[in-house]
């Protein structure tokens, strides 16, 4: 059965998403490695009216294999679906009249602004987080490309053989992170 949860006291997007007109996004909780078939069927079953928009976020993070390394593409959420709509009941009673969605525990949980935006904010309108690059300079960390640019402080952990960080966010009222893609290219004592 899906259901519409508000747990943030924050912010109370519940109220907006009644009005008409105001685009707002959605994570859809499915099963790990279900999610392009979760989202063909949002895209094929779910109408205008209740659906703007559904995609899945990715980032780029490089991988060693062969001798070499490759840039590749990953799941910035796995086991979910992020849908755009201005109308959450008519979204909500039509993933749950969907016979092929509703067999599982599917959730639906609004985003609240700020999410949203920080996750706008990172990935464009591509929905991608591309790879950024960066320095360590005397214990420091410094962003010099790519779109974690400004966001030194919400690095928690920096895996510099996997060329990985950790980004602290504000998802669901604690502390969540993400993956990304991280290079450093230098190290300065």
């Amino acid at each position: 059965m899906f259901f519409v949860t508000n747990s943030d006291k924050k912010f109370r997007r519940v109220s907006y998403s009644t009005k008409e007109g105001i685009a707002i996004w959605y994570l859809l909780a499915c099963q790990e490695q279900e999610e392009e078939n979760v989202l063909l069927l949002c895209k094929e079953r779910l109408s205008q009216r209740a659906l703007l928009d559904a995609f899945i976020l990715t980032y780029d993070r490089m991988c060693r294999y062969k001798g070499a390394w490759h840039l590749e593409q990953k799941l910035l959420f796995p086991a979910a679906v992020f849908l755009e709509s201005e109308n959450a009941q008519t979204l909500s009673r039509e993933l749950m009249e969907c016979v092929e969605l509703a067999k599982g525990r599917n959730c639906l949980i609004p985003l609240n602004l700020e999410e949203e935006v920080f996750l706008k904010s990172l990935c464009g309108d591509e929905r991608h987080l591309r790879i950024s690059r960066g320095i360590i300079r005397k214990g420091i960390t410094k962003i010099t490309e790519g779109p974690l640019m400004g966001l030194e402080n919400r690095i928690c952990k920096i895996d510099r053989h996997k060329r990985l960080a950790k980004i602290a966010t504000t998802m669901r009222q604690n502390n969540h992170y993400i993956t990304a893609g991280l290079e450093i290219t230098e190290k300065i004592l």
